[in-house]
């Protein structure tokens, strides 16, 4: 059994900021991989609860065909990870991110948890967390107010907190075009165990080659578990724009990013290993995305 004081069903996603305004106190549950856990563990013993599980407006993937973010794709922020893994548009487009829900628990929790819940619970170590930061996501959220557009660099405020006001909830994840058009990526997890497991660190790089494939035009890379919040490796990005395609050149972006990150010592690891961590799978990822995109080394 669960302590829960109420749970008002949303029957749209307008009256779901209603019901926000009305209960500022109550948690909001999807999927209830994350919120029922902290319910029977005492956490959140006794919360009122709005469930937007019933919107199914907010489920699925599509491309925008026009206005801001024509050409964009479009998450719904209830879209299970299951359906993220196997969607066409997204294993055509962004396979980098399917290929980090793949990696989200086992099968069963992949079905019912939502890339929604994933990134607002606020945890740096979400599996898809890294990969929308270095596909330059836009978070879309609802209000009172109407909608509003905030960069997933701005949604993470701090460990365990989100840019979401108390009487907003989040509709939809935006992939922007030029962020995915032409560009090859790679999500590495590494964790104690092979599967139903939180990550030790996640890295996820992608690469927009020169035409020729001899130089890399643009890297993007982001972590998870590197710092409080998931965040960017600027300086290794930097590093390497416009530079050839090579070891040297993958060796020195990962050695860059050590300057981006600051892990924390914890009963998974040491400081000093997800360092070291950190600077392996950099170079792992960023070869893997080199060679996805045609590059030759």
């Amino acid at each position: 059994m669960y302590d829960i004081e109420a749970l008002y069903e949303a029957q749209s996603p307008e009256h779901a900021v209603k019901l926000r305004a009305e209960h500022p106190e109550a948690v909001i549950i999807a999927g209830g991989s994350d919120v029922l856990i902290k319910i029977r563990e005492g956490e959140k013993a006794g919360c009122t609860l709005i469930s937007i599980q019933k919107l199914d407006e907010l489920r699925g993937v599509t491309v925008d065909n026009g206005g801001p973010h024509a050409g964009a794709l479009r998450i719904g922020a209830l879209t299970s990870f299951s359906h993220i893994a196997k969607d066409p548009l997204i294993k055509k487009n962004i396979y980098t991110l399917a290929e980090a829900a793949d990696t989200v628990g086992g099968p069963q929790l992949r079905n019912i948890a939502t890339i929604g819940g994933n990134v607002c619970n606020g945890v740096t170590s979400a599996d898809s967390a890294s990969t929308l930061l270095a596909f330059d996501a836009v978070m879309e959220y609802l209000g009172p107010g109407g909608k509003r557009l905030v960069p997933i660099k701005e949604h993470y405020v701090a460990a365990g907190k989100t840019a979401l006001n108390p009487d907003e909830i989040l509709l939809s994840i935006i992939i922007p075009k030029e962020s995915y058009e032409n560009c090859y990526g790679h999500y590495i997890k590494y964790a104690m165990r092979e599967a139903l497991d939180i990550a030790t660190l996640g890295c996820s790089a992608n690469v927009v080659l020169s035409e020729d494939k001899k130089n890399i035009l643009r890297l993007r890379l982001a972590y998870g578990v590197a710092g409080p919040v998931p965040l960017r490796a600027v300086s290794a990005e930097k590093t390497v724009e416009n530079k050839s395609v090579s070891e040297e050149t993958i060796a020195a972006a990962a050695k860059a990013a050590l300057d981006d990150i600051n892990p924390r010592t914890s009963w998974r690891a040491t400081k000093e290993f997800r360092l070291q961590l950190a600077e392996e799978l950099a170079k792992r990822a960023i070869r893997e995305s080199i060679k996805r995109a045609g590059g030759v080394l």
